[in-house]
C-alpha cells in the first residue's frame, strides 16, 4: 500500500477537518460571547442555564459555519 495514494485521495477532507477544528474554539468563543451580549441589552442578569443554553447553540452553529468555511477554503486553495 503506497502512502501517497492515500495521501492523494484524501488530501482535502484531511485539510478540511484540520482547519474547522482550528477555527472551531476561537469561533465558537465569539459567537457565544456575541449571543450573551446580545441576552443581556433585552435583561440585565443572564442565568447559567441561559449562558448554557447559549453555549449550546454556539457550538452547533459554530461546527456548520467552520466546516463549510473550511471545505470552501481548502477547495479554493488547494484546486
Amino acid at each position: 500500500m503506497d502512502i501517497s495514494k492515500i495521501y492523494i485521495e484524501f488530501h482535502d477532507p484531511i485539510w478540511t477537518l484540520l482547519l474547522g477544528t482550528a477555527l472551531f474554539f476561537p469561533v465558537r468563543k465569539l459567537i457565544w460571547t456575541l449571543y450573551v451580549r446580545k441576552k443581556q441589552k433585552t435583561q440585565k442578569d443572564v442565568t447559567e442555564e441561559e449562558k448554557i443554553s447559549l453555549k449550546n447553540r454556539a457550538t452547533l452553529t459554530s461546527i456548520l459555519l467552520c466546516i463549510v468555511f473550511s471545505y470552501l477554503y481548502v477547495k479554493q486553495v488547494f484546486n
